[in-house]
């Protein structure tokens, strides 16, 4: 069963004082906090062509290498905002954006070796936007058969619970980094030349062997038996425990 959350989190309230409370599975799981937008959708590629529709430029004149603040595509400071709703209401970009090559497949396997796919993104950036963000999100997901267990909207990224985290944003890779998580970095033009000594990935050739190096890692470490090869399930995962996308 998938979860939708804005958090996975839930906030109780005790004579009238709230409180947190963390769900923990009673079964072992290694979680993999999964970043959507630069690390397994192509969200500067669709960027920039709503950057081109915005400025009434042809695309091939952007900078294909991204910046953070896109101000190298000619977006002012303060002008995100307006960019950001033409791109979700105009041009539906969370469920046009292709994903980056490779990343569907690769997240198929591992979810099939065991890992629990988290999959942690701040896209809730405009209020009146959310219903839509969540539904191109949901059904740019299943377009492309990409298996996760929970769906968090979260700013902070470390405020949801993962092994090992996929992220591309620089200011995300630092807190993360800060409060002692292990992550590997989608390398593009926002975070390349920054973080050494932190595992880093040009493609999902280089993240997929680098995510399954940690989780056969964490398996050893628990006692229990690898897969047989990669892209099939250990002998010790429950059968219908997996998320299914077919």
């Amino acid at each position: 069963m998938h979860s939708l959350a804005t958090g996975c989190d839930r906030t109780e309230c005790t004579s009238g004082r709230s409180r947190s409370v963390r769900f923990v599975s009673i079964t072992p799981n290694f979680v993999l906090g999964l970043d959507l937008d630069g690390t397994c959708a192509d969200f500067y590629g669709a960027m920039r062509v709503v950057a081109a529709a915005w400025k009434g430029v042809d695309v091939d004149s952007l900078d294909p290498e991204p910046e953070w603040s896109m101000a190298n595509w000619g977006i002012a400071e303060g002008e995100y905002e307006a960019l950001h709703r033409s791109a979700v209401v105009d041009h539906h970009v969370f469920e046009a954006m292709a994903p980056l090559p490779g990343s569907p497949e690769a997240l198929a396997r591992l979810s099939a070796e065991g890992v629990r796919i988290r999959i942690i993104t701040h896209r809730l950036i405009l209020p009146s936007l959310h219903e839509a963000t969540v539904s191109q999100t949901v059904r740019w997901l299943d377009a492309h058969r990409i298996p996760y267990w929970d769906l968090c909207f979260m700013r902070e990224k470390d405020d949801v619970d993962a092994n090992l985290y996929v992220e591309d944003a620089p200011h995300n890779i630092e807190r993360l980094i800060v409060r002692g998580a292990e992550v590997v970095i989608i390398e593009n033009g926002t975070n390349r030349d920054r973080f050494p000594g932190v595992a880093r990935a040009v493609d999902w050739n280089d993240a997929e062997a680098i995510i399954r190096a940690r989780y056969y890692a964490w398996i050893d470490d628990h006692g229990l038996e690898r897969p047989g090869e990669p892209g099939t399930s250990p002998s010790w995962l429950e059968l219908g425990n997996a998320p299914r996308t077919a």
